[in-house]
């Protein structure tokens, strides 16, 4: 059973860090793509960053210079470092891989 769950969400002030984490067991990890992605209230979900198996990467420009994917396929854990968050940054962001899906981890960023 594939199972993906975030961690690291919460609430921050514009100009802080995050750092989410995506914790995966029940496939081989080493060998998929990976990406984030992010549902803001009352929109659609939208891509963030991609990670390919062999590190390549991904960001939608909003995000580009601010965000950084990385994977350690020895924890089979996807990350997504994210410096100076702004108040747009807000959404539930969830990881992926195939067709499978985390549940989301909420990252508030206040004004």
């Amino acid at each position: 059973q594939v199972q993906l769950v975030e961690s690291g969400g919460g609430l921050v002030q514009a100009g802080g860090s995050l750092r989410l984490s995506c914790a995966v067991s029940g496939i081989t990890f080493s060998i998929y793509g990976m990406d984030w992605y992010r549902q803001a209230p009352g929109k659609q979900r939208e891509l963030v960053a991609g990670i390919s198996k062999d590190g390549a990467t991904f960001y939608v420009d909003s995000v580009k210079g601010r965000f950084t994917i990385s994977r350690d396929n020895a924890k089979m854990t996807l990350y997504l470092q994210m410096n100076s968050l702004k108040v747009e940054d807000t959404a539930v962001y969830y990881c992926r891989i195939l067709t499978y899906w985390g549940k989301g981890t909420l990252v508030t960023v206040s004004s």
